[in-house]
């Protein structure tokens, strides 16, 4: 599971995260809500085991799982609505490789479903509540989507930043020195930006696509999938590379400087997680652009 985020629906917290770029949505808080925390399992299990839920489950599956186990799942539908018959969402999950829910236990545990699977959950809880709960998801997805916009333009921004110091310095200092031809200069220019590549990402170019030819088939390069964080400390040292160049400062000492700096710039960036700053600055515009 990624990072665990909020939804708020009739004064309840429902829990959301992400599993393989899906988001699944917390079928333990939502039971919560209408029964409170000690009947939540016994509601999730009553309504896993009647036929209708099965039925919905398994063609759930069987649209988006290839290794979904249809004997079990036949299994399971003959014996729905018979007294005996119980069970439980790791039941299902280990008796069918069934993948729209997921459960675990322990204090940070619970049930989580694939949206379309919560949201016939929502139903059964109330019809009232699936209304909410779509509502409050669209909402989320509003923000997120916003979020991804705001970071697109600023990984834009910072891509584009003392780009044409460093190339500058490159075209003032190293190229005079070198005997490249007109057609030849930007063997000096891919030299120095993989310096910084090393320096940041602990590989070259060439590397990185012979590692990801799908990507690099797209026309996509290491840059284009750096983290915002990333690409600040890639801003970061192109200027302080460019600086050291104009300085006449050997390349094998540059690159230990830059390496060292890089590694300790991202290890501070990551921990503090100058995203969070990006987020908040992305709600409070949707919100304020919702409320005029």
């Amino acid at each position: 599971m990624s990072k665990i985020k909020k939804l708020e629906i009739e004064n309840t917290i429902i829990s959301i995260t992400k599993i393989n770029e899906d988001d699944f949505i917390c079928l333990t808080d939502m039971a919560k809500a209408k029964k409170g925390d000690n009947r939540a399992a016994d509601i999730i299990k009553n309504w896993i085991r009647t036929r209708t839920t099965i039925e919905f489950l398994g063609t759930w599956e069987i649209l988006y799982n290839p290794n979904f186990n249809v004997v079990e799942f036949d299994h399971f539908k003959s014996e729905a609505g018979l007294p005996i018959f119980v069970l439980s969402p790791k039941q299902w999950i280990e008796k069918t490789n069934a993948i729209g829910i997921t459960s675990k236990s322990g204090r940070y545990g619970g049930t989580y479903a694939h949206r379309d699977i919560a949201f016939e959950f929502g139903a059964a809880i109330s019809p009232t509540f699936k209304l909410y709960l779509i509502k409050e998801y669209q909402r989320f997805k509003a923000i997120e989507s916003n979020q991804y916009n705001i970071e697109w333009n600023v990984k834009r921004i910072l891509s584009k930043a003392n780009y044409h110091l460093h190339t500058d310095a490159v075209k003032n200092y190293i190229l005079p020195k070198k005997n490249y031809t007109k057609n030849t200069e930007w063997l000096s220019y891919a030299e120095e930006a993989d310096l910084l590549n090393v320096a940041l990402f602990k590989c070259t170019a060439k590397d990185w696509r012979e590692a990801n030819p799908e990507l690099a088939k797209k026309g996509m390069n290491i840059r284009d999938i750096a983290s915002i964080n990333e690409l600040a400390i890639l801003s970061n040292i192109e200027s302080m590379n460019a600086e050291m160049i104009r300085k006449g400062i050997p390349k094998n000492e540059r690159f230990k400087q830059l390496n060292d700096i890089a590694e300790y710039q991202l290890n501070v960036l990551n921990k503090k997680d100058s995203l969070k700053a990006l987020k908040k600055l992305s709600d409070d515009i949707y919100l304020e652009k919702n409320n005029e």
